[in-house]
């Protein structure tokens, strides 16, 4: 909980940053909390991933390390560039991973533009992620709590 509520605030301060930069959000009040859901749904599935990692790392510093593809993959997503604008090669990759979807749908609905295909596509992944995440942590975290 420590780790959602540290990462819904750090949310709360970029979206704070945008809107005092001059970002106006057109979408409904309902597309907001869409967006804040799904939000928390991703936030809620890496934090659980993340833990899942620390129950099998040995040392804080391999922890951090296994984690390092989970704040790499927006790097390699549409959320700095359009996919459009990418080379080949990392345009199938951006456009066939996790947090692009994520992003779109977003995107979309902070923006009140259509999300698409984006939207069930990212609800997908980031269910998916969650119960994955969820359940590989339980399981790791009893094994290595077995004595």
């Amino acid at each position: 909980m420590a780790s959602v509520t540290r990462n819904e605030l750090s949310t709360a301060v970029v979206l704070a940053a945008a809107v005092a930069m001059g970002f106006r959000p057109d979408g409904s009040p309902v597309e907001r909390l869409a967006a804040i859901g799904l939000l928390l749904l991703y936030v809620l599935a890496l934090s659980w991933a993340a833990a899942g990692l620390g129950v099998i790392a040995r040392s804080v510093e391999s922890a951090s390390g296994l984690s390092f593809v989970m704040l790499f993959l927006p790097h390699l997503s549409s959320a700095f560039v359009p996919t459009e604008t990418m080379p080949s090669s990392l345009r199938r990759i951006s456009e066939h991973q996790p947090v692009t979807p994520v992003v779109e749908t977003i995107r979309g609905l902070l923006t009140g533009t259509p999300v698409g295909s984006s939207g069930p596509l990212a609800l997908a992944w980031r269910s998916g992620l969650f119960l994955l995440a969820l359940a590989a942590a339980v399981v790791l975290f009893r094994r290595r709590t077995r004595t």
